[in-house]
């Protein structure tokens, strides 16, 4: 009968640190793993940063259409940007022109 009173005192003493230890590790893994953890923090930072690259890029041509929009416009019409808006469009040219095709590359 000792043996078994000895065993329900020190199991009370060990219950309580046991399971402290796993709400910590509990918390500790989600802290890390979980869907608001490090790691996708890390993760969401990364294609927030990958988002304002595209969004600066996508800023900057349109700066650059507007510009050649505005010289489009009839306040400021630039008679060489309207011929050559009219030429790509018409696929013409004249007939004292030599036409060089160049490759497009991206970027």
């Amino acid at each position: 009968m000792a043996v078994l009173q000895e065993f329900r005192r020190r199991s009370r003493q060990v219950v309580v640190p046991v399971l402290g230890a796993c709400v910590i590790g509990y918390f500790a893994y989600h802290t890390v793993q979980g869907d608001r953890g490090l790691l996708s923090f890390m993760r969401l930072s990364s294609e927030v940063q990958r988002a304002e690259t595209m969004l600066e890029e996508v800023r900057a041509e349109r700066v650059t259409l507007e510009r050649k929009v505005s010289l489009l416009r009839r306040e400021s019409l630039d008679l060489d940007m309207l011929e050559e808006r009219s030429r790509a469009v018409l696929n013409r040219v004249r007939d004292d022109e030599v036409v060089v095709f160049t490759p497009v590359t991206d970027g």
